[in-house]
């Protein structure tokens, strides 16, 4: 276990939370960080709509994630871990959880209700006792985290390939996340599920090598069901490079404008309301879609599209959305109104 990290270097691997950040370079800025407390952080959260693959790891690979916090303690010298669970998880794995981490430096923690309450800045207030609300970066975690120290906040599933690295077990895959319309145009059932594949797999190759390939007209929303972006057909030759989840929208039955408000209705209500930007922008999209028109009427041709200028005030609130909100949060809000603006209306 000398070289650990050496090999997390190695093996290339990423975060699985959605940052894509190399995960080595976390554990070892808290293993040089000079300080007389550490702390690990194994984030299970998971409150992105329709994704369900933290679940999916917990369920069937419990020791795994464990073994990858232990690993992770030893390794960057830090005091106390926290696993960091949604109500759901903290309920159904805590027995679980209370017998592998005895005898261990791991205490359970269980997150309060809201979408932000996952953010990583976010845990390390809720852990404290604060409000649930993200910090603002630089300084990140891995320099003042937890009660000021330094702190390695990992997603379940980083936690779990960290144990299989050390293991030697490695083969470069990640966990994709499918779901969606629940059945094609000849009436066979999506395979929905959690599905184990190389991280280079392209989203095509997922979809046909999960057998959830559509056989209808259709579009994806892809790295969650809040903060996802959507692709057409023709766009599917890319790997996935955040949150590894496909949710499968059937084009001739879906009401885009439906969807959009069903985001927006999400993301105003889940909004911490702490910056400007990311508050009023998030209701102000939510006003714009208020005037657009009913899919019906748009359908039977009394406006195909939004107008020009509802499109413009939306590009304009998107633009401050990404440039000016404090966390990634507010940053990424934007990205499923704005492809779908561009693609689906």
């Amino acid at each position: 276990m000398e070289n650990f990290i050496e090999q997390l270097k190695q093996s290339g691997l990423l975060g699985r939370s959605g940052s894509n950040f190399p995960v080595w370079k976390k554990w070892e800025a808290v293993r040089q960080a000079s300080s007389d407390k550490k702390f690990i952080i194994c984030n299970a959260s998971e409150g992105e709509p329709e994704v369900f693959k933290d679940a999916f790891i917990l369920e069937n690979y419990l020791p795994e994630v464990i073994n990858g916090v232990k690993i992770a303690l030893q390794e960057t010298g830090a005091l106390t871990a926290y696993i960091y669970l949604n109500k759901n998880f903290y309920q159904k794995f805590k027995q679980k959880l209370i017998n592998l981490i005895a005898n261990s430096p791991i205490e359970l923690f269980e997150k309060p209700s809201g979408y932000l309450a996952g953010e990583e800045t976010s845990i390390l207030n809720v852990i404290e006792g604060k409000r649930p609300e993200p910090r603002i970066k630089p300084p990140y975690p891995t320099e003042k985290g937890l009660w000021a120290k330094p702190t390695l906040i990992n997603n379940v599933e980083t936690f779990y390939w960290a144990s299989k690295i050390a293991k030697g077990e490695y083969q470069n895959k990640r966990f994709y996340c499918v779901s969606g319309d629940p059945s094609n145009s000849s009436g066979q059932a999506l395979n929905k599920g959690v599905f184990e594949l190389p991280e280079n797999y392209s989203i095509e190759q997922i979809l046909k090598e999960t057998k959830n390939y559509p056989n209808f007209p259709f579009f994806l929303q892809v790295g969650g069901g809040a903060i996802g972006e959507i692709l057409l057909d023709n766009e599917l030759s890319q790997p996935i490079k955040g949150l590894a989840s496909i949710i499968i929208f059937n084009k001739e039955k879906t009401d885009p404008r439906a969807l959009l408000k069903k985001w927006a209705e999400f993301l105003t209500q889940e909004n911490c309301d702490q910056c400007a930007p990311c508050r009023e922008g998030l209701c102000r999209i939510k006003e714009v879609l208020r005037q657009a028109p009913a899919y019906a009427e748009a359908s039977a041709g009394r406006q195909d599209k939004f107008s020009e200028n509802q499109k413009q005030i939306l590009n304009d609130i998107f633009a401050v959305l990404e440039k000016t909100s404090l966390c990634p949060f507010g940053r990424t809000a934007y990205l499923p109104f704005k492809t779908a603006l561009e693609k689906l209306t």
